[in-house]
């Protein structure tokens, strides 16, 4: 499959990794999708960024919650967009020119493929290989399911609140009309 070059990415509901690659003397990134691959001239981290900016929050924000919820202090899992989990990781420092992000939902499974190297297959049953340790792929798994878990758990007790106040008054006042239905 040949890549598209585009000028403009947001990562998105079919985005299932971003790697850096050279191209000439900048670092672009070639994105894999579900069904498409493009490549932009932007780095992965670039594109993260812009991304979170997107869905309005940035970065830097969404860093902080993760690690505010998780403790998590090195290699922080981010979420773009909680109500598409969009639940990114990175396979080394944010910072370093070869972090590649990897969405959390779209890895099917992994294996060792030598002692730097690990394959991939993602939902759509295709496999790629990554210059990380087995080891490193398990923790940042590890890392961003937890952390989804713990995000999630808390949405969906926010909506349970939600719902039992929006419901409250019908179920009080149900019950107050079942009176009129005891007299005799």
């Amino acid at each position: 499959m040949k890549a598209k070059q585009i000028e403009e990415y947001e990562v998105n509901s079919c985005t299932m990794f971003l790697e850096p690659v050279e191209y000439g003397s900048k670092i672009y990134t070639r994105i894999i999708e579900v069904e498409d691959e493009f490549l932009a001239p932007f780095k992965p981290l670039d594109i993260i960024k812009n991304s979170c900016n997107y869905f309005g929050c940035d970065y830097e924000s969404r860093k902080r919650g993760t690690k505010l919820l998780t403790g998590i202090k090195r290699k922080i899992p981010i979420v773009i967009e909680p109500t598409n989990s969009l639940f990114f990781f990175p396979t080394t420092s944010p910072n370093r020119q070869e972090c590649i992000w990897i969405a959390h939902d779209y890895v099917e499974n992994y294996r060792r493929s030598d002692r730097h190297q690990t394959l991939i297959k993602f939902q759509n049953n295709k496999s790629y290989y990554f210059p990380v340790s087995y080891c490193t792929i398990d923790g940042q798994m590890g890392k961003t399911s937890s952390f989804k878990t713990k995000l999630m758990q808390r949405i969906e007790k926010n909506e349970r609140k939600l719902f039992y106040l929006m419901n409250r008054q019908r179920i009080m006042n149900a019950s107050e009309n079942s009176r009129v239905y005891d007299s005799n």
